[in-house]
């Protein structure tokens, strides 16, 4: 005898949610997976310098992923940048030392968040540039219809002879 529809259904709800939770915990494993960039040998055993290098970490990108810091990064080059941070600071060099250090080096790119200066004024200028001319054009756009009147919108008032033919129209509808 099979099981009735009613049973059916229910193994196949169980199993969605069984599915949608994997895929949760999946989820949730990937986003632990870069917090494993820094290796245990690169660990400085001053956690006072630990913690400078990774917040300098933090702010560097990785010149092989462009996207990341070379602190969530698992390139073998991040991992050189990280090992050369944290020589650095053991040398007694401060947070903006290492920073000019590795910018007189890889230029600004390697910064996540680049310094304001003539050179990269174009990059933080530009978003709000075009916000700027994007807002002036929806506002003119707005002005300029208010300024139509409501019969020159629609191309203009009408002939006699165009009103005679629409009333025709409008009658004849059921």
């Amino acid at each position: 005898m099979s099981p009735a529809p009613k049973d059916r259904s229910g193994r196949r709800a169980g199993r969605v949610v069984a599915g949608i939770a994997a895929g949760v915990w999946l989820g949730l494993a990937l986003l632990v997976v870069p917090a494993a960039a820094v290796q245990p040998d690169e660990i400085l055993k001053d956690p006072v310098l630990e913690k400078r290098a990774r917040a300098i970490s933090a702010d560097l990108r990785c010149m092989v992923c462009q996207n990341q810091s070379i602190d969530d990064s698992d390139a073998p080059l991040a991992k050189d940048l990280r090992v050369l941070v944290r020589e650095r600071l053991v040398a007694g060099d401060s947070n903006a030392a290492v920073k000019d250090f590795l910018v007189a080096r890889y230029g600004q790119f390697v910064l996540l968040n680049p310094r304001f200066e003539w050179e990269t004024a174009l990059l933080w200028v530009t978003p709000f540039a075009v916000l700027g001319i994007g807002a002036g054009v929806l506002v003119v756009g707005a002005l300029r219809r208010r300024r139509v009147p409501a019969g020159e919108a629609a191309g203009g008032d009408l002939t006699a002879e165009e009103r005679a033919a629409l009333a025709e129209i409008l009658r004849d509808r059921p």
